[in-house]
């Protein structure tokens, strides 16, 4: 890492530490047509929450954590997002958001080194100077000028979570993040989330996977949720 990124890093830490985010859901319930997906949860998460959201393949783990996220609104209740106690317009919220889902999906037909370029005209990452050092920290600086499309789902994996943990964004949000990869992979996941948590909100959707959820201290169980 150069000494311009380190202090960066640094500086940007010190900001960060300023920043108070809440996120507060009022009896959220969703519905799809006519089912209910869950019903009536009320939780307030705080700027240092580590909170994994728990259930099955099909539960709506992944549906309550885009909500969270002000992707989707919930079909009843109510959810306000607020830094140093000031409200943040939902239109506004997604500028201290990054998520990393099945859904989310690259730009395929660019390069590592084009979508690393395109991210950072949205996103800032204090830990990288460049896409070279991107490449590095995720591992796949051989493969910085090659399409995403030649990449298997493990290599596309570690760019997405790169781009969402390394973001400087206050709300981190996680679906399945060991989908796709191997132990190695596991292990550089874990690390790099345990080097870029401090002072973030952290959300985790996983179907009890240990090695997803090992950094959280509190949970909400989808399917105590459902009716």
């Amino acid at each position: 890492m150069t000494l311009f990124a380190i202090a960066t890093k640094e500086l940007f830490a010190d900001l960060k530490d300023c920043n108070r985010l809440q996120v507060e859901l009022t009896d959220i319930a969703k519905r799809f047509r006519k089912e209910w997906v869950f019903q009536g949860i009320t939780t307030v998460l705080t700027h240092q929450s580590a909170v994994s959201i728990l259930g099955s393949n099909g539960s709506g783990k992944s549906t309550l954590a885009k909500i969270i996220a002000g992707y989707i609104s919930p079909t009843q209740g109510s959810i306000g997002w607020t830094n140093n106690e000031l409200r943040i317009p939902r239109e506004q919220v997604f500028k201290h958001v990054t998520i990393c889902s099945p859904a989310i999906q690259l730009w395929e037909e660019l390069t590592l080194k084009e979508n690393v370029e395109l991210f950072l005209q949205f996103k800032n990452m204090p830990a990288c100077s460049d896409y070279l050092e991107f490449s590095r920290i995720v591992q796949l600086e051989k493969h910085a000028n090659q399409p995403l499309k030649t990449y298997s789902s493990g290599m596309k994996q570690r760019v997405k979570l790169g781009l969402s943990i390394l973001s400087d964004t206050q709300l981190l949000i996680l679906d399945e993040p060991c989908s796709h990869l191997d132990s190695g992979a596991v292990q550089w996941y874990q690390n790099l989330l345990e080097n870029n948590s401090k002072n973030r909100m952290i959300v985790v959707a996983s179907n009890s996977d240990e090695r997803e959820i090992f950094s959280c201290n509190a949970s909400i169980d989808i399917n105590s949720y459902r009716h």
